[in-house]
């Protein structure tokens, strides 16, 4: 279980957005590259980023490319989850393989949580709360090799401490 602060976005949030690729293609570090995190969305939104915050978005986060560069790149900047109405697949998958959880809720859901409005997740319950309007709602469940992946910090996390990718 997790809580944090929403850092609220909109619909088709690019992999661009999320990190220019003027910071990509430049920089080797993705810790500085965390200091431009979604910089053409809101110039000031990487130094107001506190560890925790949950970014909740509209349709289609995460379209673009498929460089792991922008989970990466939101882990290190300390964003502890993303809900949004809908994922592009790639930068799903990219996600959980960087130890970032990334889950589809329900529209209604979405709309009526605000910049910084206060969350409780649940990941083993499936469950999201918004402490500062009291709703709540389920998500559909990880399944239980994803959620070994996100505990473990990503998927090469996972290797390492269990030496293998077999599901034990």
């Amino acid at each position: 279980m997790f809580s944090g602060k929403v850092i609220k976005l909109g619909d088709d949030v690019n992999t661009d957005l999320v990190i220019a690729g003027r910071y990509k293609f430049r920089s080797v570090s993705v810790e500085d590259m965390a200091k431009h995190i979604f910089e053409d969305i809101d110039p000031t939104l990487a130094s107001r980023i506190k560890p925790g915050d949950i970014v909740v978005a509209g349709k289609n986060f995460g379209c673009g490319s498929s460089r792991e560069q922008a989970p990466r790149v939101m882990v290190v900047a300390g964003i502890a989850a993303v809900f949004a109405k809908s994922f592009a697949r790639i930068f799903f998958r990219n996600a959980i393989n960087v130890g970032l959880p990334v889950l589809a809720v329900d529209e209604k859901f979405v709309d009526s949580t605000f910049e910084a409005d206060f969350l409780e997740v649940d990941l083993a319950k499936s469950t999201v709360r918004n402490v500062t309007r009291n709703l709540e709602v389920n998500f559909k469940p990880f399944p239980q090799q994803l959620l070994q992946i996100l505990e473990a910090g990503g998927l090469v996390s996972y290797v390492k401490k269990k030496g293998a990718l077999l599901w034990r």
